[in-house]
């Protein structure tokens, strides 16, 4: 019942091709067959080079047919893929290092023979390498070159069904990585089909305001990432500009990314899931400084339209005060599925500090050791909401699909959320230069309910119904008796990682109708 359920939110288009993709699984693995591993000059060197001390492959089978790879019985199979990105790769060409890059192509090459082992079990993770690959080349590709591309090339042909069927970047880096393919190597079907499907995804995906499909702040980083990339590839390789519409999108989603920067830091916010990506670093700035990246996509598609203090997108409203930022969850319309149990929570910013804050991600497949246990980052009770007696407001299908998802719809100053089990939460904000004021309006058949506030890691002193810290007091009240707890939970910094930090939650029982959560800063 909860798959059903949860296809029917899908829609038929979603399911449809996966279907598409699960029937067509056995011939895709005929059609990429096997082939022997390729070898250079990739970079117009032959001189003999050693290997490198790289770990490839980790606790996956380097043998083993992609297709048929398990992708979470040994491990973390995303540390790895990062690694077969070849993110260094650009880098060594750009100042002419070409001994470096050829040494460290050369032997990815030789142990990573096509079609074998974790390197190609994802269709984007070869998109975004034949990406890195045509940003490093300075001229055009060789016999060996070629060979590579060409591979990389099929394995994206060879499971489309699947990247169209997430409806998130999977289908937007894989449509850009055959187009690439194309641009690089003459072949004028491969780019004029991922050129088509780009646009299609990117119009499908990204809204007119620039919100994206997938809520998460890094993936749509990932995103203007890898729309920048590939415009500037088609410029390079055609002499003229990528489709009218699929840069409208990219200029919107560029200025969306804009406001939930810190433009002091490059600090994005955890919302959503997320994990290490930062393609084509450039300027060296990794994963947790966004500035470069939206340098180069405003460089692309185009300056930024002036900023506002209030501002309502697809899924999302956001108000800044003075220091003050608020970004909230809205959902609203909720098009494309939730990854995380996070409708209606509420992340503000005092400066560069991330003062009431998401829990991250933590692992898609996190080590079965004593550190993890009973800790689950996509979970409402991990985030800023409101839960009703310690349920989850969505029953899990998989590890990345919930069924059951809340309704959503705006109202002033905010969302509402009404759950399956007709459990009914409003939220409103006002924000002030140095004050923000949450009200959450509760409804519905609860015991009692439990109002969440993740805070920013400090020496935080409970003080009857307020909570202090050097720079702010939070003061909760409600229209029941209301017990405040000041306790810990767990977020995660980077990807892998786990760290404790401050929890404050206010529980009251039925009737109660409301929790009023006052915040003040010191100027």
């Amino acid at each position: 019942m909860l798959r059903a359920d949860a296809a029917s939110r899908l829609g038929v288009w979603p399911v449809l091709l996966h279907v598409l993709h699960r029937a067509g699984r056995r011939g895709a693995r005929r059609a990429l067959g096997d082939r022997d591993p390729l070898r250079g000059p990739f970079f117009g060197t032959a001189a003999q080079v050693p290997v490198t001390a790289t770990d490839w492959h980790g606790p996956f089978d380097p043998a083993r047919h992609a297709l048929d790879l398990p992708l979470f019985a040994p491990g973390d199979i995303r540390p790895i893929w990062e690694v077969n990105r070849l993110g260094g790769l650009p880098a060594l060409a750009a100042r002419g290092d070409w001994a470096a890059a050829e040494r460290l192509l050369r032997d990815w090459a030789a142990r990573n023979p096509p079609f074998r082992g974790p390197a190609w079990a994802c269709g984007q993770e070869c998109a975004l390498r034949a990406l890195t690959l045509a940003i490093s080349l300075d001229a055009p590709p060789g016999a060996a070159m070629r060979a590579l591309l060409d591979a990389h090339a099929r394995r994206i042909e060879a499971t489309r069904f699947y990247a169209l069927a997430q409806d998130n970047n999977h289908a937007v880096s894989e449509a850009a990585g055959l187009l690439a393919c194309g641009l690089l190597l003459g072949d004028a079907k491969r780019e004029r089909r991922g050129a088509a499907a780009l646009v299609r995804t990117t119009q499908r995906l990204v809204t007119p305001c620039g919100a994206f499909a997938q809520p998460s702040a890094r993936y749509h980083r990932l995103l203007l990432d890898t729309l920048a990339v590939t415009v500037r590839l088609w410029r390079r390789h055609r002499g003229a500009e990528a489709d009218r519409a699929l840069r409208a999108r990219a200029a919107a989603a560029t200025a969306w990314l804009a406001r939930i920067m810190d433009p002091v830091t490059g600090r994005l916010p955890r919302l959503g899931p997320e994990d290490p990506s930062c393609f084509a670093d450039l300027a060296g700035t990794g994963p947790d400084d966004a500035r470069a990246s939206l340098a180069r996509a405003q460089a692309v598609f185009g300056a930024l339209p002036l900023a506002t203090d209030v501002w309502v997108s697809a899924g999302w409203r956001g108000w800044q005060a003075g220091r003050l930022r608020a970004i909230l969850r809205t959902g609203v319309p909720q098009r494309f599925r939730p990854a995380h149990a996070d409708l209606l929570h509420l992340d503000l910013w005092v400066g560069a500090t991330n003062l009431l804050r998401d829990g991250g991600s933590g692992s898609y497949n996190p080590p079965n050791d004593a550190a993890w246990q009973g800790v689950d980052l996509a979970a409402a009770r991990a985030h800023n909401l409101v839960t009703f007696d310690d349920a989850e407001p969505m029953p899990r299908v998989t590890r990345f699909l919930f069924a059951r998802w809340p309704r959503v719809h705006l109202i002033p100053d905010g969302a509402e959320t009404r759950d399956a089990r007709g459990m009914t939460h409003a939220r409103a904000v006002t924000l002030g230069a140095h004050q923000a004021r949450i009200e959450d309006r509760i409804a519905g058949p609860f015991r009692h309910a439990t109002l969440r506030w993740r805070l920013a890691p400090g020496a935080w002193r409970l003080l009857g119904d307020t909570v202090e810290s050097d720079g702010a007091r939070i003061a909760i009240g409600a229209d029941a008796p209301v017990r405040l707890r000041l306790t810990d939970g767990f977020e995660s910094p980077a990807y892998g990682s786990l760290a404790r930090v401050p929890v404050l939650e206010a529980v009251v029982a039925a009737p109660a109708t409301r929790f009023t959560t006052c915040i003040d800063i010191a100027a």
